[in-house]
């Protein structure tokens, strides 16, 4: 019996599922339909009563909301960075050529010395005593050659006389000259003019051949050694002008002058070496300081540059949105431009091909233009004008004020950031809006780099450098 009324429950349950299910389905079938008619009608009442109106749905037809900036002209520079150290243009570590005993020291440590000047005399008791004794030869075998030959006149002697005291004659003279070439070796001279260093022996010491004495340096000029990658061969060359700074001395910056480029690129770094040359009469350099050298390839006072933010990437071939006048009047739309770009700057790139100074760019908006042609409004933002140009302005200031000197003014190539760089020297200038806001790159750098140049002959020109390619003494404030 309870099993039968289990039977039953189940039944009904299952029954009334179905029940509900079915009604479900069959209310809902007729109302989706008829939804959708409704909303139809209604769009379509909403249409008919837009255009029985003439009004316009909001956001169609108005123009995009655009900022613009003008291109301009500012002076590039083409250059590269790299890193290396200074060398003496002269270096030599004095070294004995023979043994002997330490009897004279005619320096100080860190003195300045001449070509030619007796630094080190070894003891040459015993050379001077051969020289004597070979002069002394030299006399009795001069004598002997003289009265043979007057002899061999009269007849009293053979010829074979004569000729055996000419031979004896140069063999004496040849004793001499040995002597004094000993004794002369036993005196260290200055090979050429320069500072000696800190020497590491004393009167008295028993030096052997080839012991270290003092090292000479030749400071008035130094060389500074560095490397550049193996595809800027073809613009580097000697005379061009390189900019050096140096970790140890902040805010210094100094000039350089390309005077030399190995014929041979290295295997394993794929690099050029290349030697500047720097003017060092003022002694604040010293060899083996680390020196960051920026080295200038080419100078462009008429680039034509806009903001990063004008430009458009697309693959291999960016472009611009280029601002030009509509057909309605008053009326402005976009032209998509393709461009060449050259050089970058921090926060411009240079463009070779495609504007001209003076062309109106899009900076911002670019997104919401779908198509060429479309119609633009420029906003001004506040009284900067220009609103990407005031914008990049104000970006670029603090870098010439700040990091002229440095990072601020280097900037690479679009295919080749890490290595090739250019520099605005007037960026600054040319973008701010008034002297006060930004000094300009070449200001910046003539106040913290160039002093008066020193007088008489610059060494890097005595080292085969034209006047022409020589630049001025670069030196921190004394």
């Amino acid at each position: 019996m309870a099993s039968k009324s289990k039977y039953k429950y189940l039944v009904f349950a299952v029954i009334g599922i179905a029940a509900a299910s079915g009604a479900a389905w069959w209310l809902q079938k007729p109302v989706q339909p008829q939804q959708r008619a409704e909303a139809g009608a209604g769009g379509a009442g909403a249409g008919a009563g837009a255009s029985a109106g003439g009004a316009t749905p909001a956001g169609a037809g108005r123009p995009v909301a655009v900022e613009t900036v003008t291109v301009r002209q500012m002076a590039l520079r083409d250059d590269a960075e790299a890193v290396g150290s200074l060398r003496s243009r002269q270096s030599v570590m004095l070294r004995p050529e023979v043994g002997g005993r330490i009897t004279q020291l005619n320096f100080r440590d860190g003195q300045r010395v001449r070509r030619g000047q007796v630094l080190v005399q070894l003891d040459d008791q015993l050379p001077r005593a051969q020289i004597q004794q070979s002069q002394a030869e030299l006399s009795i075998a001069r004598a002997n050659h003289k009265r043979n030959q007057e002899l061999v006149a009269q007849g009293f002697i053979s010829q074979r006389s004569v000729d055996e005291s000419a031979a004896n004659l140069e063999v004496a003279q040849a004793k001499l000259s040995l002597a004094q070439a000993t004794a002369q070796r036993l005196k260290i001279l200055a090979p050429f003019d320069g500072i000696a260093g800190i020497r590491g022996v004393n009167v008295g010491d028993y030096l052997k051949d080839g012991a270290d004495i003092v090292n000479i340096e030749d400071l008035d000029a130094v060389y500074v050694d560095f490397r550049l990658p193996e595809r800027l061969q073809g613009k580097v060359r000697p005379g061009q002008t390189a900019q050096v700074t140096f970790d140890a001395l902040p805010g210094a910056r100094y000039a350089a002058v390309v005077q030399a480029i190995s014929p041979q690129i290295d295997a394993d770094g794929r690099a050029i070496a290349v030697r500047g040359c720097i003017d060092n009469r003022r002694l604040q350099l010293r060899p083996g300081m680390f020196a960051r050298v920026t080295t200038v390839f080419s100078e462009r006072s008429d680039a034509l540059v806009v903001p990063e933010e004008a430009i458009v990437p697309d693959g291999t071939s960016p472009y611009v949105l280029k601002v030009v006048e509509g057909k309605e009047p008053s009326s402005k739309v976009t032209r998509r431009t393709p461009v060449k770009l050259g050089v970058r700057s921090p926060g411009w790139v240079e463009v070779v091909d495609g504007l001209s100074a003076g062309d109106l760019v899009v900076t911002a908006g670019q997104q919401r233009i779908r198509k060429d042609g479309t119609e633009v409004r420029v906003v001004e933002l506040g009284k900067q004008g220009n609103g990407g140009a005031a914008a990049a302005a104000t970006r670029l200031a603090p870098g010439a004020s700040g990091a002229a000197i440095g990072a601020g003014q280097k900037a690479a190539p679009v295919a080749d950031v890490p290595a090739q760089s250019t520099s605005a020297a007037s960026a600054s200038a040319s973008a701010s809006p008034s002297p006060a806001a930004a000094p300009s790159g070449a200001s910046v750098m003539a106040a913290r780099s160039e002093t008066d140049p020193l007088p008489g002959p610059n060494p890097c020109q005595l080292a085969g450098t034209s006047s022409r390619s020589t630049p001025t003494g670069s030196r921190p404030p004394v």
